[in-house]
Order: C-alpha cells, then sequence, then structure tokens
C-alpha cells in the first residue's frame, strides 16, 4: 500500500517509546500511509507542536528530513550562502527552499515553465528563473560570482550548468534524477574551483543510523513552533481517491504536482 508520510493521534505505543496515547505526532512509515489506521515503528514517529496542523505535518517528514541533511549535514549551509534550486516547485524542491531561507540562506529557485513561478514564491526563495536560461539569470544575479550551494533533485541535463554556476569551493547535492538519463560529471570543472559534488541518499544514511532521524527533528522543532517551516500545499484528495487510477497518483506520475498533495482520511 503506498503512503509514506502521515499526521495524527498515537492510539498506542510501546511504553518505552517515549510516546502515549492521543499525542499529537507524525510519522514516517514508508508504505501504508493510504489508511485511517497506520503502524511505524517509534523511531519514525515524531511529536507535532500544536501550533502545527496535521495537514502540515504530514507534508513534513520525507522532504523535510532529506532536505535537512542534505543542506545541513552534507553541504555544511552557513548563513548568507547562496542556493540554487532546481524543481523549486516540487516537494522536494519547495522543502529545499523553506528550509534554506529559515536557516538564512538567500535562495535562487529554478523552475520549468512560468506557470510554477507562484509555488516557488510562495515557498519563500528570493528570486525565481525559468530553467531554460538560468545559467545567465544566476550570473546577473549573483554577479559572476555564482552560488556555494546547488540541490539537484532532477540531474540529467541540469547538471552541467549547475557546476559553471558554482561559486569557488561551491557544492553540488545530488538527490535525484526525476530528468531521465544519468548525467555525468567532468572531473576537470570540479579541480578548476575546487568544488565538491555529494549524493544525499537520506534513506540508506539513516537505515545504518536508526537514532538520526530523530536527532534531525529535534534540531528542526524551533523552526516548527516559530512557524519558519510552512509546506507549500498542492492539491487535496479523499482517501478512497488513493487507488492505482486515482487522480492523486496521477498528479505525482505525471509531474503535474506543485507543493505537496494532500489525502484526507475523513
Amino acid at each position: 500500500m503506498p503512503g509514506a508520510e502521515v499526521a495524527g493521534i498515537v492510539r498506542s505505543a510501546p511504553s518505552d517509546s517515549g510516546l502515549t496515547a492521543g499525542q499529537r505526532v507524525v510519522a514516517f512509515p514508508g508504505a501504508g500511509g493510504y489508511a485511517e489506521t497506520v503502524a511505524a515503528p517509534p523511531t519514525a514517529v515524531f511529536p507535532l507542536p500544536d501550533n502545527v496542523s496535521f495537514d502540515v505535518g504530514a507534508a513534513l517528514p520525507m522532504n523535510c528530513l532529506t532536505m535537512h541533511f542534505g543542506l545541513v549535514r552534507r553541504a555544511r549551509l552557513k548563513p548568507g550562502e547562496t542556493v540554487l534550486v532546481h524543481g523549486a516547485a516540487g516537494g522536494v524542491g519547495t522543502a529545499a527552499v523553506q528550509l534554506a531561507t529559515a536557516l538564512d540562506a538567500k535562495v535562487i529557485a529554478v523552475v520549468s515553465e512560468p506557470g510554477k513561478i507562484d509555488t516557488a514564491k510562495a515557498a519563500g526563495a528570493d528570486e525565481v528563473v525559468v530553467a531554460d536560461a538560468f545559467e545567465d539569470a544566476v550570473r546577473e544575479l549573483t554577479g559572476d560570482r555564482g552560488v556555494d550551494i546547488v540541490v539537484d533533485p532532477v540531474g540529467a541535463g541540469r547538471v552541467s550548468g549547475s557546476v559553471r554556476v558554482l561559486a569557488r569551493e561551491g557544492r553540488l547535492l545530488v538527490i535525484g534524477s526525476v530528468g531521465g538519463d544519468v548525467a555525468q560529471v567532468k572531473v576537470d570543472s570540479l579541480m578548476r574551483n575546487n568544488l565538491h559534488v555529494s549524493g544525499v541518499g537520506w534513506g540508506a544514511f539513516w537505515s545504518e543510523e536508526p537514532s538520526y532521524p530523530q536527532e534531525q527533528w529535534a534540531a528542526l522543532l524551533p523552526l516548527l513552533r516559530a512557524d519558519r517551516l510552512q509546506p507549500v500545499m498542492g492539491r487535496r484528495f479523499p482517501l478512497e481517491q488513493a487507488s492505482q487510477a486515482s487522480q492523486a497518483l496521477l498528479e505525482l506520475d505525471q509531474r503535474r504536482a506543485q507543493g505537496r498533495v494532500l489525502l484526507d482520511v475523513r
């Protein structure tokens, strides 16, 4: 059964889990979330502050924790740095924009078409550019300096351009390849400006360190309590439309989703 992220009330929990019946939580079961009742390991269940709605909570775990891993652990983001985010109207992209902004970075968002500009702006991007001309736009916006970090969940034709717009000692975060072909990077271009390319495999990392997502959530709680993380929400569908032929899954499969797609249980 699909459904990797949920939010709701704890029905029951092991006595040593730190969770109690009736507690507001979000969870990352990995599968089985398209249901009224969901089981998840305690290590993948996180307390939800009272000021954060269930709708917002359900949109947080996977993309937000992935981007926290990428920006904080892999790229060592520092306040004041400039971050370029590809696919900035999608789930990973909007999470990257939100988190980088909350961590006091300047964000340049890249979207595939003008119709997605408003979504990237809603996520908090300082500037939004269209993919076809992103290299020239970045050079103009940064005064030819380039950006410190590129977040790339698209891959394929974006990688070479991303390397070209990195500033000295810039970092490229490779998160996915929804664009299709696996991209290749010429190593001489990395040496020229002392660039760094990092793979971001959050799931692979915490599968060997099961306590890591809880550490991440603890670091994010102050931002959540301050309302600094507000995922951009896309379309909503009732749970009964969650079958293989549903509009909800088609939104994702056809890459039409902007922000997070939500299923309402009731």
